[in-house]
């Protein structure tokens, strides 16, 4: 079943999949990365029906942000952000034209910057990257409903 799920066809439903996905070009947009995440999630929940915590809004949120950084400050062109929910998680999956893969840096509180993939990963049930025939990918899951006492943004369970 194929459906779109908003008015400018950025967001769709295939079966069982829910996903959005925009290009940014400028470091100027990664407030506007932050908030699709934040709107996309809210649409999961009040839409689709899927509960999202609070805490797993703000650790996608984070995530996209990390991520969406990186690839505008080390490669040039645009980045590509997708996110997809499957199985009680959101995948945050961020493309970029460099071939160079993340310096992935043991964790060092001395170090002053640098510390924006070793968070990702702190927070994120898995994280993947792979190269392409054009640049790299890079996948985090975060779950969406993992709050102890059945916290879910926006309301209390």
């Amino acid at each position: 079943m194929d459906q779109t799920a908003d008015d400018d066809d950025r967001t769709s439903l295939v079966g069982e999949l829910i996903t959005v996905s925009e290009a940014f070009e400028g470091s100027e947009e990664i407030a506007t990365a932050r908030d699709l995440a934040r709107s996309f999630l809210t649409d999961v929940q009040a839409v689709h029906g899927l509960p999202v915590s609070s805490r797993a809004m703000g650790m996608v949120q984070l995530v996209v942000s990390e991520l969406v950084t990186n690839a505008r400050k080390y490669a040039p062109g645009p980045c590509l952000l997708t996110l997809e929910v499957q199985g009680g998680a959101v995948e945050v999956t961020v493309w970029d034209s460099s071939t160079a893969l993340p310096a992935i840096l043991a964790p060092d509180p001395g170090r002053v910057g640098q510390h924006g993939l070793e968070i990702v990963m702190a927070v994120c049930q898995s994280f993947q990257v792979n190269r392409e025939p054009v640049g790299k990918r890079i996948t985090a899951a975060v779950v969406l409903a993992d709050d102890p006492g059945g916290d879910v943004a926006g309301r209390q369970l």
